[in-house]
């Protein structure tokens, strides 16, 4: 079975940035998502399409077929009291704000400052070009539960 829209794939995978360094990998054929239901990045997405189990592939994708183009407009400041009390503001640290509908933001501390924090509510990886070695492990259908919640359930396989 080929990898196609509402197949459910498992593969293993390693991310390296432009240096060379991992930036995350998977191990024991356990990384799963639903074909066509943009539960990965979609450059990726559209490499896997075709592909089969035992299918080996190395992707370099660029920044808009990834996590996109840094866009500066999201970083912020931000003051003080507006995060939890106690919480620790270092750099690099991530927390969630709320968006003004109520949706979740995922920001990561960028700046502290006496009285503000900078915050950049970009993905970390944004504006990275990231390589991934590949290795389709299974493909098979979903299940109607599947399709309808748009992602793999890990007892159904």
């Amino acid at each position: 079975m080929q990898v196609a829209s509402e197949k459910v794939v498992t593969f293993d995978f390693t991310l390296t940035g432009s240096q060379g360094e991992v930036i995350d990998q998977s191990q024991g054929g356990n990384f799963a998502y639903l074909h066509g239901s943009q539960n990965i990045i979609p450059g990726l997405e559209k490499a896997l399409d075709g592909k089969a189990p035992g299918d080996e592939l190395n992707v370099t994708l660029e920044p808009g077929e990834a996590y996109g183009e840094r866009d500066e407009r999201l970083m912020q400041s931000v003051p003080k009291e507006a995060f939890p009390e106690g919480a620790e503001l270092n750099v690099g640290e991530r927390f969630q704000a709320q968006g003004p509908d109520g949706s979740p933001i995922p920001i990561t501390v960028a700046e502290v400052g006496e009285q503000e924090v900078t915050v950049d509510a970009n993905h970390p990886l944004a504006g990275e070009t990231l390589n991934f070695d590949v290795k389709i492990v299974d493909v098979r259908e979903a299940t109607e539960q599947e399709l309808e919640h748009g992602h793999p359930h890990n007892d159904a396989a």
